[in-house]
């Protein structure tokens, strides 16, 4: 049984036309991030297909300690106020530690569980109390059966709107596999299983003191988890990605977001039509 999960006028399921998470990998400046997501709207509107705002206020686990992290959760969280405001669109934000759980779910609509963070369990706990929606990234390190047991830890606490998401597994000590298996391993769950385009392309520590990545390959792994028929893909985007302060090597820009929202709407068109 594969089931709905609503987000605000939004309905998510491994059934359902596919849905889009997509922003900036971390918000640079208020002006940034809302030129950036009305761009991405607009983008994802010609496709007629329901898009939800992604954000981080503080990228907490950034390569080098000198590394650009946000603007903190406090003006972050206002500046993803008003882009919700403007938009008319739900979001979907990571938190970090279980204190800021509570904090965020005041005006985001999904609470992300980063991946290094998945097995976090009074981070997971923290975010279910919420009564919001729960995006779990599974760990580059983890199997996507052990998913299972973070789902139990959710639905402990009587929360069961639970988003699955793949994002690669480590191989070797610098670069990311996706195995498309998981994929319908963690669907066989019951939950909408999202899959992060431009993560799965990241190579960790590639540049010394930040993470490299070749967004050439998100959008050709993006189309391979579309065609097994899945809730949703999350990317980043970004106007000018080789400039970006973080996560750069692996955004799209809108040119490259475009084309793939596009094509990806039409693979699922097709798989979902034989479901």
């Amino acid at each position: 049984m594969q089931k709905t999960i609503q987000i605000g006028p939004i309905k998510l399921s491994n059934r359902l036309p596919l849905a889009f998470m997509a922003g900036p990998c971390v918000i640079e400046s208020r002006e940034q991030y809302l030129t950036t997501v009305k761009k991405l709207k607009a983008i994802i509107a010609k496709t007629k297909h329901p898009y939800i705002l992604k954000a981080s206020y503080d990228k907490a686990n950034r390569t080098s300690v000198d590394a650009y992290r946000g603007p903190g959760l406090a003006a972050g969280m206002k500046i993803l106020q008003e882009a919700k405001q403007l938009t008319g669109l739900p979001l979907v934000v990571d938190v970090h530690e279980p204190w800021q759980a509570e904090e965020a779910a005041q005006t985001a609509d999904i609470l992300q569980i980063p991946a290094f963070l998945c097995r976090q369990t009074d981070l997971v706990l923290a975010c279910a109390d919420t009564g919001k929606a729960i995006n779990v990234k599974k760990g580059q390190f983890l199997a996507p059966g052990a998913m299972e047991q973070i789902i139990k830890k959710i639905e402990s606490r009587g929360n069961k709107k639970i988003i699955l998401t793949e994002r690669g597994a480590c191989f070797g000590y610098g670069d990311l596999v996706v195995d498309m298996r998981s994929l319908e391993i963690m669907k066989s769950f019951g939950y909408p299983v999202v899959f992060d385009a431009t993560h799965s392309v990241q190579k960790l520590g590639a540049v010394g003191a930040c993470t490299g990545g070749n967004r050439a390959m998100a959008p050709v792994l993006a189309k391979a988890a579309t065609a097994l028929g899945i809730a949703g893909v999350f990317f980043e985007s970004h106007p000018d990605p080789d400039h970006a302060l973080s996560d750069g090597a692996n955004s799209l820009n809108f040119a490259q977001a475009e084309k793939m929202c596009q094509q990806l709407c039409a693979i699922d068109a097709v798989v979902k039509k034989f479901k």
